[in-house]
């Protein structure tokens, strides 16, 4: 670890508290002289660093810039040793995570960005991404469990992000089947799951967990704004993020014991509600059947019952839902 990230490591963990550069220092081994190097360094990048005469640096408490200490201040402690890799840009985190796959990382291994430009969404389509706006994260997830069980996974991120959101910012989040969180009427979140196989096992050798979180709707389009919202009110996305793994993977270590199934019942948006069924995907101007949501089953499917009386459970995969 860096100079420079030891110092915002110590910051994170005593944020709103002063510390002085000599202890900053000495802690670390390094001279006053490299600790107010890394200050500045840190301030020329955004973090809001106050200098207190005779008292040393504090980082203010309303200075909420993702990183990889921030998270970690945050995680519990089981998780303390978690990889985590901030970057600035990328074109998609979830890209950044199929090639840290390749290199054999680790399972739990996150990786979270200030921004990408090519942001993705289900079905081909595109998570519009501005800078400094949202909570961008891909979780690198080593299944234990057969192909069978992988459609489950979306369901337990859904439940991991609602929770995370009721527990740090006090929210009532609700789930959109399979994998949309909506606040307020709008959609807040969106996740994905991309698969790695082996072609000549055909088993999986990763699941990449892709979560965007709106934390701000500023540099949305007028039309995005019409169905796009954030979540409002103050919290540290930080300890946002670090709570969705918190959440996450202790339901990924358990997950056929379906723990989390009633969760997302009762959070569930739309269950009784009549809703449109698009397969292979929504399309403009398509026409689709009418059908009742009649219950989530055990594996996250969505059962409904068609005005011609027939019922069906939906798999996860090339469906849509409108209400």
């Amino acid at each position: 670890m860096t100079v420079k990230e030891q110092v915002l490591q110590a910051l994170e963990e005593h944020k709103g508290s002063t510390l002085s550069g000599e202890a900053l220092a000495e802690g670390m081994g390094v001279s006053r002289a490299a600790v107010h190097k890394a200050i500045k360094a840190l301030r020329e990048e955004g973090y809001r660093i106050e200098a207190v005469t005779n008292r040393g640096y504090s980082l203010a408490e309303n200075s909420d810039m993702l990183s990889a200490q921030g998270i970690a201040a945050h995680l519990a402690p089981e998780l303390s040793r978690l990889p985590i890799h901030v970057y600035k840009t990328v074109d998609s985190t979830n890209n950044v995570a199929k090639k840290l796959a390749l290199e054999g990382a680790e399972h739990g291994t996150s990786i979270l960005a200030f921004h990408q430009s090519c942001g993705k969404g289900r079905l081909g389509r595109t998570f519009i991404s501005p800078a400094n706006t949202g909570i961008y994260m891909s979780v690198l997830l080593k299944p234990s469990f057969d192909m069978s069980h992988s459609v489950l996974i979306t369901t337990a991120a859904s439940v991991a992000v609602v929770r995370a959101i009721e527990k740090v910012c006090s929210l009532k989040p609700e789930i959109k089947w399979v994998n949309d969180i909506y606040e307020s009427g709008k959609k807040v979140c969106g996740i994905l799951t991309e698969a790695i196989t082996d072609f000549e096992t055909g088993r999986i050798e990763y699941l990449i967990l892709g979560i965007g979180i709106n934390c701000s709707t500023k540099g949305f389009s007028e039309d995005l704004l019409n169905i796009a919202g954030a979540l409002e009110g103050r919290f540290s996305k930080n300890q946002l993020a670090a709570e969705v793994l918190n959440q996450l993977l202790p339901l990924v270590a358990r997950l056929e014991e379906r723990t989390f199934i009633e969760d997302y019942r009762t959070h569930s948006m739309v269950i009784g509600k009549t809703v449109k069924v698009y397969k292979g995907g929504y399309e403009e101007g398509k026409t689709a059947p009418l059908a009742r949501v009649l219950d989530i089953d055990e594996n996250g499917g969505l059962q409904v019952l068609y005005s011609d009386g027939s019922q069906e459970t939906l798999s996860t995969g090339e469906i849509s839902i409108r209400l």
